[in-house]
């Protein structure tokens, strides 16, 4: 596969994204379930809606768990048909932890995808292999630059940009975008041509949401966030939720089938990913997106 610069894919991206945005379709055509598999806009990767977290408070939730009790959670998912899995280099031994759980699965039965901190001064391509072999994959099907919060991320990331898409060419990865914090970082997703796929934080209280500061403790700016939720897609991004349950804070099961049917009928999100510690809240979470998909 040759090598791809970010100039020309972004040259190459316009057109694409002005395609998918004149031709768009409804978000359900016939009876939709948690468990589908649906596709990424213009990435072309498809994944479940319901993905499996593993970085609930940087990933101590799932990691407290110990190893056979995780796999055997993991596991647990892959049969009830959850087959889009989630980690990054900042959630620490949780990389190992899934890498090993998944061990012995087909691997095209399932999608994984990370986030690479785009810190220092170290070489990003080396970083992407190390990801690699830490999850025991040969491949990414997903590689998001993570937590983008400042107004200026798309310049300040550009050799992490020509990584990845280096990266691409020698197949460790299959598509690649960006996990978004903050107002400042979200307002330049919608225009950024290099983004196949965007990570955002949708729920319908705004808690643990997108502000001007990106302060955890101040509201977030729900009709804003949803507005760029909405431009992303129209552009032809892919969009992945986070923070559903306000990183675990809605204690009411109201809240969280209101804060699932928010994020797909409101806000016209693609997949959500969820974190798990038990299969109850596995069982639970299939059923409220089903339920708000109805």
């Amino acid at each position: 596969m040759p090598h791809i610069s970010r100039r020309h894919f972004l040259k190459a991206g316009v057109a694409v994204g002005a395609i998918a945005g004149l031709h768009g379709t409804p978000l359900f055509a016939e009876r939709a379930w948690a468990t589908d598999w649906v596709t990424l806009g213009k990435s072309g990767v498809k994944v479940t809606r319901l993905a499996f977290g593993t970085g609930s408070k940087n990933g101590e939730v799932q990691q407290r768990l110990g190893q056979k009790e995780f796999t055997r959670l993991v596991r647990y998912a892959y049969e009830r048909g959850i087959r889009f899995f989630e980690t990054a280099e900042s959630y620490g031994a949780s990389q190992q932890m899934l890498g090993a759980a998944l061990k012995g699965l087909p691997r095209d039965s399932y999608k994984l995808m990370t986030k690479v901190t785009t810190d220092g001064d170290s070489n990003p391509l080396k970083r992407l292999d190390e990801l690699r072999k830490k999850s025991d994959t040969e491949y990414f099907d997903i590689m998001l630059l993570h937590w983008q919060h400042t107004g200026t991320w798309v310049k300040d990331t550009e050799r992490w940009q020509d990584a990845i898409l280096e990266a691409q060419s020698r197949q460790m990865i299959v598509t690649h975008g960006a996990s978004v914090h903050g107002l400042p970082a979200l307002r330049q997703v919608s225009g950024f041509k290099w983004l196949d796929v965007s990570m955002i934080r949708v729920n319908h209280k705004g808690t643990r949401m997108d502000n001007e500061t990106d302060d955890w403790n101040v509201p977030g700016n729900v009709n804003e966030v949803v507005t760029h939720v909405r431009e992303a897609r129209t552009a032809g991004q892919g969009i992945i939720s986070m923070k559903l349950i306000g990183e675990g804070t809605f204690t009411n099961r109201s809240d969280r089938q209101q804060a699932m049917r928010f994020a797909f009928r409101n806000a016209g999100v693609d997949s959500v990913t969820v974190g798990y510690k038990n299969t109850a809240e596995i069982d639970e979470a299939i059923d409220n997106l089903n339920l708000a998909l109805a």
